[in-house]
């Protein structure tokens, strides 16, 4: 502002919910316990909207260090990108100590992710390795490395492009499973796709578990644009 810059704010609206819970939750007095990776941006994010009343309980083995000041006033969130059954195990973990812990209005994990957690377990056990197409500061890739290796994968790895992949990894596999953390731009997958075809693997099934219709609206600037 102060050098007069143009901002769009391209925030996803997902995790935008969740800052608006945190915040509407501790206006009326709520502790709130945010399941998520300390040190994450996201987490920073959301706990920084209501710092006050917000505790990180990062995982199961966290939750009998929480405390809170009225059991009865008690609300979990949770980062957008976590593993589905760690946060529901977690969850349970924390209700057990806190039986009047209430649910977020709707569900905080994005279903981009929840989606390809659900696909890479159906195709796991039918594949020799897992390839994962996301950088390593991303939470939802790293998690579909280890849903993939926990649901029967012999093998996973993550890589940010295809020039990563290591020819080692192919020996004596027949079958690889391809997939993408959620906002990983389609040429990088299309890119692996390709190395891979040229080591022989080059007959692609698509596995589908769920499709995804809902579409976001464009920052109001961009749609002007557009116009």
């Amino acid at each position: 502002a102060a050098r007069s810059l143009h901002t769009i704010d391209a925030s996803c609206p997902l995790v935008t919910k969740v800052h608006q819970e945190a915040k509407r939750f501790a206006r009326d007095d709520y502790d709130i316990l945010l399941i998520g990776h300390e040190g994450h941006e996201e987490v920073e994010g959301t706990a920084g909207e209501a710092p006050e009343h917000v505790q990180l309980v990062d995982g199961p083995d966290a939750v009998d260090k929480v405390s809170v000041r009225d059991e009865s006033k008690v609300i979990w969130l949770s980062q957008t990108t976590l593993s589905v059954d760690e946060t529901m195990e977690t969850v349970q973990r924390l209700r057990e100590r806190f039986p009047g812990l209430q649910d977020p209005p709707s569900d905080d994990i994005c279903y981009a992710t929840q989606n390809r957690q659900v696909a890479v377990k159906a195709m796991a056990p039918e594949c020799d390795l897992v390839i994962v197409v996301g950088s390593r500061n991303s939470s939802n890739s790293v998690r579909l490395v280890e849903v993939a290796l926990g649901a029967g994968a012999k093998a996973a790895y993550l890589v940010d492009f295809a020039r990563e992949i290591d020819p080692a990894w192919l020996e004596g596999v027949r079958t690889i499973g391809i997939t993408s953390g959620a906002s990983v731009p389609e040429i990088l997958v299309r890119g692996v796709l390709d190395m891979l075809a040229e080591h022989g693997y080059g007959e692609v099934q698509p596995v589908t578990t769920a499709n995804e219709t809902l579409v976001f609206s464009l920052p109001r600037e961009l749609r002007d644009a557009r116009r």
